[in-house]
């Protein structure tokens, strides 16, 4: 049934306090400029062999990370789009206590991931063979994360359209919170090679980034998630603070780039 006020219901698949207290702040890395690259066709690709260099770039912390807002998606299409919009604000309605995912710029924020470093999988090893995988090893497959949600995406509308009548973002409030339980617990069983609860374990965690990360990459948009749980963010030094266990810290939020009303000398 859908909920014709907007309102988050007991049946909401994840509230805001099990979100905050599933998971610390996110750290998350800077993302690149899009690549038009397509590897194998999933922004994925072998994994790649260095000779007489290091596989990194060193003074690479040096730098602050490329701003990632603006308007407009730049690797989502519209249906890719109208999904995560949808799903996020069922994974984090808007309430009295803050506001919904998408409010936040989450969806803005995973565009900018998926359409970067991280969604070209520099950091997975992306080679052969696939076998399955248990929980401890962490992420098993040939996709790309990016190349995941291009690929379950479409699945997950089937599927929803085949149980359901309509795709995912079409549904009522009750409905996509089914279908977003059957992707958390696996029952869902979508075509193709995609795993319905592999796919759900990257987009909670990518939610969960988007919301709570620094603003400049993309999401948590006027650092509105830090205000709500009281993290003043990237203050210079909290030495005094250490010692001062279930004090609240009287600053105002902070991020990597300032924040409003701040000049430079």
């Amino acid at each position: 049934m859908s909920n014709p006020a907007g309102k988050p219901t007991s049946r909401t698949v994840l509230d805001r306090r099990r979100l905050l207290l599933g998971g610390a702040v996110a750290s998350v890395g800077g993302v690149a400029a899009a690549d038009s690259a397509r590897h194998d066709g999933e922004l994925g690709g072998p994994p790649q062999s260095f000779t007489g260099t290091m596989p990194w770039r060193g003074g690479a912390a040096d730098f602050p990370p490329m701003p990632q807002g603006g308007a407009g998606y730049v690797w989502f299409n519209p249906a890719e789009a109208a999904f995560v919009e949808a799903a996020v604000d069922r994974l984090i309605p808007k309430d009295e206590v803050g506001p919904s995912g998408t409010e936040a710029d989450v969806p803005l924020f995973i565009d900018r991931q998926l359409a970067g470093g991280f969604g070209h999988g520099e950091h997975y090893y992306l080679g052969g063979p696939w076998p399955k995988g248990t929980p401890e090893q962490g992420y098993q497959s040939r996709l790309s994360p990016a190349g995941l949600y291009r690929a379950a995406i479409p699945a997950i509308d089937s599927w929803a359209s085949d149980r359901h009548g309509k795709v995912f973002h079409g549904l009522g409030a009750d409905d996509q919170d089914t279908v977003l339980k059957a992707l958390e617990s696996g029952d869902a069983k979508l075509s193709g090679t995609v795993e319905a609860k592999m796919f759900f374990d990257m987009f909670l965690q990518n939610v969960k980034e988007g919301y709570l990360s620094d603003p400049v990459y993309g999401g948590n948009k006027d650092m509105a998630a830090w205000k709500m749980i009281g993290f003043p963010g990237a203050h210079y030094d909290y030495k005094e603070w250490v010692t001062r266990h279930g004090e609240r810290v009287p600053f105002a939020p902070v991020g990597l780039k300032g924040r409003p009303g701040w000049s430079q000398a």
